[in-house]
């Protein structure tokens, strides 16, 4: 038979169907092994280190999860406290590793579930068009941020100005690559995994560029998010796991809505006490610019009003309370309750769309990577959406016009074109009385 499906057996073709979907609610804890009709995806090994598997021997399984889980989040926030005092741009690689690794275990999935049909170059031009999707963005991001530094140096200046170009070009020879990769009996498969490849970076690559444009912004705009994501998923465990009675959804069981809410009021107590602490010091306020005398990138302004204290008038109910008229806050810590509250609200959802892709795919965990806490993007899946809502934040209701970018721009210009804009904005500034018509 030439039939596209002739020797793949119907039931694995649920996973992408109806059939699989309306079975996925009901899924079980005994359910994570996969089913005889799915391909079968390597389960980890339990690689949880020798010593703390001797060190907590005597413990029960739920114990022991929770002393594993609780010491290896201990020393993933102490290296997160190591690569902040680098500066952003060690964190700025640090957002390209973790990108790389989750886009790893994700491609990876789909080449366990389907690596028996052997489809030509699938790996290869997963990870082609991963190089290709970067080269765009952080050629868009260096063009943008680091201006005269692009200007200042010739090979950059002509990559900056066809840099477009030589993207669509690169993507064009991946696309073509697949065209000629495709096999008649795999076609519908291939067009699956090309598909895969390219949700993958649209959730992965896409959402690590915002984080790495937040932190251009100024590293506060990247580590509360992050640290109000890591409370969130803290506190939560922490309250389903001591006083959890009632499930949250069913596609991660283990939630419970005490944890949610528990979560929730942690997580914004915990937004304006990091953000009040980190108000006050430039390093972290600052954008990340580069300074042309020093040839370097540096962190040092003169903090806009966002970090100013100012006096806040309490109502009428609080002063009553607390005695107090007025209160001193930085209005960045009335930001942070938005941040906050999104983070409780809305980023958990990123880790049930994640729970639900695994149950599609009857796994536990998208990696072994950490012990207790599985892969690297299952840490991460979070921190994607939060991401996406913290720069659509900032550019609703922070960011407005920068001169400095607007200045680069004009010194780009041939000269006639700077001498028109310079008539024109002169006549604009006479017509509105801010100078005099000395002609």
């Amino acid at each position: 038979s030439h039939n596209v499906w002739g020797s793949i057996p119907h039931r694995r073709l649920a996973v992408f169907g109806s059939e699989n979907e309306g079975k996925a609610e009901g899924v079980s804890e005994s359910e994570t092994k996969p089913d005889t009709g799915l391909p079968e995806v390597p389960v980890p090994a339990d690689d949880t280190p020798e010593v703390l598997n001797k060190a907590l021997s005597g413990l029960s399984s739920r114990w022991k999860n929770w002393w594993v889980r609780g010491i290896l989040t201990l020393a993933m926030i102490s290296f997160f406290f190591i690569i902040i005092y680098l500066g952003p741009m060690v964190l700025m690689l640090i957002v390209l590793c973790v990108q790389i690794k989750c886009f790893q275990e994700i491609i990876h999935i789909g080449y366990s579930v389907y690596h028996s049909y052997h489809l030509p170059w699938f790996r290869t031009l997963s990870w082609y068009f991963l190089l290709c999707v970067n080269y765009f963005f952080y050629g868009e991001t260096v063009t943008d941020y680091f201006f005269n530094l692009v200007q200042r140096e010739e090979p950059l200046r002509i990559l900056s100005k066809y840099h477009r170009l030589i993207s669509f070009a690169l993507y064009l020879t991946g696309f073509c690559m697949f065209v000629l990769s495709l096999v008649k009996k795999h076609y519908r498969l291939q067009f699956y995994m090309f598909g895969w490849t390219h949700v993958t970076l649209l959730i992965v690559v896409t959402q690590s560029h915002l984080i790495i444009h937040n932190l251009f912004e100024g590293m506060i705009w990247f580590i509360v998010p992050i640290s109000c994501v890591i409370c969130n998923d803290i506190m939560a465990y922490m309250f389903g796991f001591f006083f959890g009675r009632t499930p949250l959804i069913k596609l991660s069981p283990k939630k419970t809505w005490e944890g949610f809410i528990g979560g929730f009021f942690s997580t914004v107590v915990f937004g304006i006490l990091l953000s009040y602490v980190m108000a006050g010091y430039s390093f972290f306020v600052c954008p990340v610019e580069f300074n042309s005398d020093h040839n370097s990138f540096e962190v040092d302004c003169v903090p806009s009003d966002l970090f100013q204290l100012q006096d806040y008038a309490l109502p009428a109910t609080l002063e009553s309370l607390t005695g107090w008229p007025t209160v001193r806050l930085y209005p960045f810590q009335i930001h942070s309750i938005s941040l906050s509250a999104f983070a409780s609200l809305m980023g958990p959802f990123g880790g049930f769309f994640a729970s639900g892709f695994k149950r599609a795919f009857k796994i536990k965990d998208f990696a072994n990577t950490i012990p207790g806490h599985g892969g690297i993007m299952d840490r991460f899946d979070c921190q994607y959406l939060m991401a996406t809502f913290v720069n659509v934040y900032i550019a609703s209701f922070i960011r407005g016009p920068n001169p400095a970018k607007v200045v680069q721009q004009l010194l780009a210009l041939r000269l006639d074109q700077q001498l028109n804009i310079f008539n024109s904005l002169k006549s604009h500034l006479i017509e509105r009385g801010l100078l005099e018509d000395v002609a």
